[in-house]
């Protein structure tokens, strides 16, 4: 098998149709495979099941969380390459897995390509400027979950998605480690994907709560998990500090997600370090001088 596209989702029927409506013009099935876990649907998602019998389909009756799901996902696929999109995104390139194996094929310490995102509702592909498309291929240190590949034997020689986090957050474990394993992740303009979703505004409004919540509570995790002693202890206190002057002082709401999240990392501690496994200096000093992906 070639290529495996992956998709996890969760109550987003419409959006996952869409998705895999243009991605069934884009693939050869029987050279690739589509497989999408509905996360603890509570919405009319399995209707899908029978407009696309092409998929391969896996239901939690519990809603595990994108990490998770993606964790169990991902050991079901066959493809030498594995694509993850989210329900509502889509890559505007129908030659999507030929350039990511010829990326792949060119440069053999690529392990992760990270896709460009746009951020928009167009009703039209068309309609996407150009200029938006344009720029230049450079190493990074993180990918966004909208849309990338990964090689499926370099996933399997990570620990895969991380069972310890829930979402926002999960891709720099998988992209920490594979920097650990001494591969690079390219950040590309040669595929692109439009991530059907408003831009977010200013930071007022429930998601922006909740993700504020969320990426402290995981990024406090991260640290423990891959950061070697004595820094972590230095990034915990600088991430918690941080957020207190700039959210939590500012902002009652943020303040509670803020004394949530700390609540959390304590409750959870030992969970947590079960997974430790600090990763090298020179990793961790690769990791600081690499860029974040443009979006």
């Amino acid at each position: 098998m070639e290529a495996s596209v992956l998709i996890v989702s969760n109550n987003r029927s419409a959006e996952l149709h869409r998705t895999l409506k243009v991605l069934q013009e884009y693939l050869d099935f029987d050279r690739h495979e589509i497989l999408v876990l509905l996360d603890g649907c509570k919405d009319d998602s399995e209707r899908l099941i029978k407009l696309h019998p092409e998929v391969k389909w896996e239901i939690s009756e519990e809603n595990l969380g994108a990490s998770k799901a993606r964790s169990i996902l991902y050991k079901k696929a066959k493809g030498n390459i594995l694509f993850g999109f989210d329900d509502d995104a889509h890559p505007l390139q129908h030659d999507f897995i030929t350039i990511s194996s010829n990326i792949f094929a060119e440069n053999s310490r690529v392990g992760i390509i990270a896709f460009k995102e746009i951020k928009g509702i167009f009703k039209f592909d068309a309609e996407i400027p150009e200029v938006l498309k344009e720029g230049p291929d450079y190493l990074v240190k993180d990918f966004l979950g909208c849309g990338f590949a990964i090689k499926k034997e370099v996933y399997e020689k990570t620990r895969g998605f991380p069972v310890w986090i829930d979402i926002y957050g999960e891709e720099v474990c998988v992209a920490m480690e594979t920097l650990e394993l001494g591969y690079d992740i390219l950040f590309t303009h040669q595929i692109v994907v439009n991530h059907r979703t408003q831009k977010q505004k200013n930071n007022t409004g429930g998601a922006n709560y909740f993700r504020f919540g969320k990426q402290l509570k995981n990024t406090a995790s991260f640290y423990l998990v891959y950061y070697p002693f004595p820094l972590l202890l230095k990034k915990i206190f600088r991430l918690y500090f941080l957020n207190f002057k700039k959210y939590g002082m500012k902002n009652g709401k943020f303040l509670k997600e803020y004394a949530r999240a700390l609540g959390i990392n304590a409750y959870h501690l030992n969970n947590v370090l079960k997974h430790r496994k600090p990763v090298s200096k020179k990793t961790i000093a690769r990791f600081n001088n690499l860029s974040n992906p443009t979006y």
